[in-house]
Order: structure tokens, then sequence, then C-alpha cells
């Protein structure tokens, strides 16, 4: 299983009616304070996020991401919204 398939299966609790994850690892060759972890963009539509503030929002997916980060996952962006 490649690193963002792991990230996907681990977002799967959220329910995602639609998920983007970009690799940018290759943007960041050589970043200070970089361990190894790799660098991903995120775009996660959610119904779980109904009602949610963006805080909120990001806390049940750094939540849902917990044992990758920060040995598998350094950086990560977040776009995220609910379905309604």
């Amino acid at each position: 299983m490649t690193l963002i398939e792991e990230i996907k299966q681990k977002l799967q609790p959220l329910e995602p009616s639609q998920i983007e994850l970009q690799d940018e690892s290759d943007l960041h060759a050589g970043h200070k304070g970089n361990n190894g972890g790799g660098h991903f963009k995120l775009t996660i539509t959610s119904p779980l996020f109904d009602g949610k503030t963006q805080v909120a929002q990001h806390r049940m997916i750094y939540q849902a991401l917990n044992t990758l980060i920060p040995s598998k996952i350094h950086a990560l962006s977040i776009r995220s919204q609910g379905v309604n």
C-alpha cells in the first residue's frame, strides 16, 4: 500500500464524499526540520463536517491521521468543507 492509499484509508471513517490528495514532497526536498515525512495537499468534503468550524474539521482530520504525523506526514495543507 502506498502512503497516499494509507492516508485515504485512514480518512474513511470521516465518510468523505470527495477526497483529493496530492503529494507535494518533491517541492520541499531538503526542507529544514523535515525528518523524512512527506508534504501533502488535501481537499476533502464530508457530511460529518456540516455545521462544524474549519478548526473542528481540521481537528477531525488530524485525529484520523495521528498515527502518521510526523513520521510519514511532515506537512499537511487542508481544504475541507461539509456537503451542505
